[in-house]
């Protein structure tokens, strides 16, 4: 038995881990899926401060109050930012890091440095404390390759994320070594190729490309649970 915590990205919530997060309790192994704060059921919440940082302490918070050790801790897209983080925060609970189709900037680089923008993409919705694309603009980038009624279930619970929260100092997580994963999204524009190789290279991670889109935690449930079972021997 293995304990599972998957943490979601921007715009998500737990919601986002659902078909993948049945199989692998069906297979008897714990699985934490959190919300984060700010996001999801979560948004009424939403307010300054809320962090990268902010978020990996409520990951470190959850080890303690569920005893929880050898954590194969996962992630999608910025949530790699908020798991790295985490790790370094309470390296003696990870058993091992899954970055998935995920962002892990290195020393010197931020977000914006590492996402593509395409031709004529229009700006960002932006709130006091949260930011992110229109219902549109997710349709046609964030959740494209999803099935139309998929697609519809995914918008309805699509959110801003918090301002803050996709940005941390990462120095010491780099200056460590880690067990790790890469899992790349072959049908993804962001992050690109490029970086997910570099991450894995950096980690000395073991790879995996997938046929899938950003998101193959909810479209694709059964190859992605296949996938972080790997982990569990």
């Amino acid at each position: 038995m293995a304990n599972f915590v998957l943490i979601h990205g921007s715009f998500q919530g737990s919601w986002i881990w659902q078909p993948t997060a049945k199989l692998l309790r069906d297979a008897g192994h714990i699985v934490h899926a959190p919300t984060m704060d700010g996001c999801a059921e979560r948004r009424h919440g939403l307010r300054a401060g809320i962090t990268a940082t902010t978020m990996a302490e409520e990951i470190v918070d959850l080890f303690f109050y569920e005893d929880l050790d050898d954590v194969i801790l996962a992630s999608t897209s910025s949530g790699g930012i908020v798991i790295s983080k985490a790790a370094e925060m309470a390296p003696d609970k990870i058993k091992r890091l899954v970055y998935i189709d995920a962002l892990a900037p290195q020393p010197g680089e931020t977000v914006g440095d590492i996402v593509i923008r395409g031709p004529n993409q229009a700006p960002n919705e932006e709130t006091e404390f949260a930011a992110g694309p229109n219902r549109e603009g997710m349709a046609a980038r964030l959740f494209a390759d999803l099935e139309p009624g998929l697609k519809e279930w995914a918008l309805d619970r699509a959110t801003l994320h918090p301002k803050g929260a996709s940005a941390a100092d990462l120095d010491k997580f780099w200056s460590q070594s880690w067990p790790a994963t890469v899992i790349y999204c072959t049908g993804s524009l962001n992050p690109s190729e490029a970086h997910q190789r570099r991450t894995a290279d950096k980690l000395n991670a073991t790879w995996h490309s997938m046929e899938a889109g950003h998101y193959p935690m909810l479209s694709h449930g059964a190859e992605m649970a296949r996938l972080l079972l790997l982990e569990a021997d």
